[in-house]
Formats: C-alpha cells, sequence, structure tokens
C-alpha cells in the first residue's frame, strides 16, 4: 500500500456540487469568506472525471478552489461492480488526481458501468448476494490500496430489485464496510426512489443504516412519472429536494448527529443563488439536530 495522503477534513456542514457556470459567483463568495448559509458552502464536491485533463481552465479553477476551501471527489467511473474488475485506467487518472490536491473525501457507487468490451452511460445496480459482496470488497480494497486512503461507498437508487438478492440493502453495505474498510455515501434521495419503485418502507431504510459508518450525505430531486401501477421515481437531480427527503434526511440527522452535507443537483442546473437556498434548508436541519444532541449531552442520567 502506498503512504496515505493528509487530506483535509470535511465539515460537518453542507456542500454544493461545483459546476463549471458558478465558477465565478461561488469563487467570489469563497473570496468574500461570508458566512454561511448567507455567502459561501462550506465544501465543495466534484466529479473527477471532468478533471482527468492535464491542465487548463478547468484545472486553474479547481486550484483556486483548493486553495481556500475542502473537496469532495465523488467518482462516476470507476465500476466497482465490474465482473472484470475496477477500471484500472480510471483508478490511475483518480489517484493522480488525489495525489495532486488531496480532497477531503473521496466516494464512488455501489453499481457497475462497464464489461470487457463496452463502458455504459449508467451505474447499474448490483445484487445484493454474498457473491457479489465477495467481488465488490475486493475491488474497494484495491481502489483503496492503489489510493492509500479509505472511500466512501454510496447506496444506488433502484428501479427493480434482483430474485436472487440474499440481504436487504444496509445489510449489504455494512458488510462491505467491515471486510474493506471503507465507508458509506448516504444518499437519502435515493433511498425515497428505491423504497418507492420496490413497496419498501423508506422510513425503515433511513433507520437500518449504522451513521457510525456514513461519512457523508447527498441531497437531491428526482422526476416523477404516474403509472396505473403507481409512480415510478427517476434519480435525475435534476430538481430541488422533495419534501419526504428533507423528512428523511432529518429524521436520520436527529439521530446521527450532523454529516457533511451534499446539495446536489447534476441537469437542469439552475442558478447559483439556488443551490445556496436548498443549502440553506440543508443546514437549518442540521443545527437543528445539533442544538438536539447538545440537549441531551447537557441532562443527566436517569436512575434505572
Amino acid at each position: 500500500m502506498k503512504a496515505p495522503t493528509s487530506p483535509t477534513s470535511a465539515p460537518a456542514d453542507v456542500g454544493v456540487g461545483l459546476k463549471p457556470q458558478h465558477y465565478m459567483p461561488a469563487l467570489e463568495a469563497v473570496s468574500a469568506s461570508t458566512p454561511f448559509p448567507a455567502g459561501c458552502p462550506a465544501w465543495f464536491e466534484v466529479h473527477p472525471q471532468n478533471y482527468f485533463g492535464a491542465g487548463g481552465p478547468p484545472h486553474r479553477w479547481l486550484s483556486a478552489f483548493a486553495e481556500q476551501v475542502p473537496l469532495s471527489f465523488h467518482s462516476v467511473g470507476l465500476s466497482l461492480g465490474s465482473a472484470d474488475g475496477v477500471n484500472v485506467r480510471e483508478l490511475e487518472q483518480l489517484a493522480a488526481l488525489c495525489d495532486r490536491y488531496a480532497p477531503a473525501l473521496v466516494s464512488d457507487h455501489l453499481s457497475w458501468s462497464g464489461s470487457a468490451s463496452n463502458r455504459y452511460p449508467d451505474l447499474l445496480p448490483v445484487p445484493y448476494t454474498r457473491g457479489a459482496l465477495d467481488h465488490f470488497a475486493a475491488q474497494v480494497a484495491r481502489v483503496q490500496d492503489r489510493l492509500g486512503r479509505s472511500i466512501l461507498v454510496e447506496n444506488p437508487s433502484r428501479y427493480l430489485a434482483f430474485a436472487a438478492d440474499e440481504m436487504t440493502e444496509a445489510e449489504f453495505l455494512h458488510a462491505l464496510c467491515a471486510r474493506a474498510g471503507c465507508g458509506l455515501l448516504l444518499d437519502i434521495n435515493n433511498i425515497e426512489v428505491s423504497a418507492t419503485n420496490l413497496g419498501l418502507d423508506a422510513d425503515a431504510m433511513v433507520d437500518e443504516v449504522e451513521p457510525a459508518l456514513v461519512g457523508e450525505v447527498h441531497l437531491a430531486g428526482h422526476a416523477r412519472e404516474d403509472h396505473a401501477h403507481g409512480a415510478l421515481l427517476i434519480d435525475d437531480h435534476g430538481s430541488a429536494v422533495s419534501d419526504d427527503t428533507w423528512r428523511l434526511f432529518e429524521r436520520f440527522v436527529q439521530r446521527a448527529g450532523p454529516r457533511p452535507t451534499l446539495i446536489e443537483w447534476d441537469t437542469d442546473v439552475p442558478a447559483f443563488d439556488v443551490l445556496l437556498t436548498e443549502a440553506g434548508v440543508a443546514g437549518a436541519i442540521i443545527r437543528r439536530a445539533m442544538r438536539r444532541h447538545q440537549s441531551f449531552a447537557g441532562k443527566p442520567h436517569a436512575l434505572a
């Protein structure tokens, strides 16, 4: 294993996804050091695949942000679940970028995106079986050995369940963390999407997640289609966070305490101020959770 890098620490506060159309207003907010939520998010997340080029304007912008705020790298290309193993070229490019910027967090998905001869522009699900767990844990360990650090693995949005599933999603993710030494990126929107599409209990899914394993939370919007058999939710990251996702997020942080939390908006990207408004809602929920935890910590324990 290579020597670990020394990343900065991502604060347990709200970040936003950094988009090229927001470079200027986001950097102005960072440079002004205006306290959040009025001005600047606490950190920014990027898809590292957008910065795999050697130089040019993308790196000049990213370097300017990296000098002032923590960064999170949310990879979409390692294809951890592919039968022929992780994409080696993607892994080497990600390792070089991590060495260059020392991000606070690095993550990818509980999914696969390619085979020996094809690459797919999607995050495809894996079955929750012991065989899939063995393979996935080995690939996560391979990535962590190369990066010299642990990564976070994100729970997926699901549209169908595998008939051969042998465990719940949370059981699979918990076992993966135990086997590979990774953490979880808990996407609350993905829980709402999966629960709705598969007829599951979203509250129970959130409650089943072990808080100690969660290193980051994602909040995003989704599209909805109404059919004769019921609603179909599509994880498109193209709208504001839903009321149910906000409720599930508050349910989680009231139990778990604050975590680094991202407002994720990848399609039909709005003005930067819209992201800040969403971030402000998330920040208010986090602060309520902090007050609740501080209140409980200050109370004497009742005698049995």
